[in-house]
């Protein structure tokens, strides 16, 4: 595998174990935005601008319910 398929498994890894312990606190919400970041860079490297665009939306949304949360 390249280093990109191991960047790209990564941080989607990191976003599905992130997002099954948001449950434990806000820090978990903030880990999967930034996994969630992680995996739009990933997108847009492989070149599946749709797939970064989305990720980049989901960070977005991840990082706002962090500062819902107050923290």
């Amino acid at each position: 595998m390249s280093a990109l398929t191991w960047f790209g498994l990564f941080a989607v890894s990191a976003m599905l174990l992130c997002y099954a312990l948001e449950s434990r606190g806000p820090w978990f919400v903030l880990a999967f935005a930034a996994a969630c970041g992680l995996g739009s860079v990933y997108g847009f490297l492989q070149g599946a601008w749709p797939f970064g665009a989305v990720e980049a939306i989901w960070a977005a949304v991840a990082i706002h319910r962090w500062r819902r949360s107050g923290r």
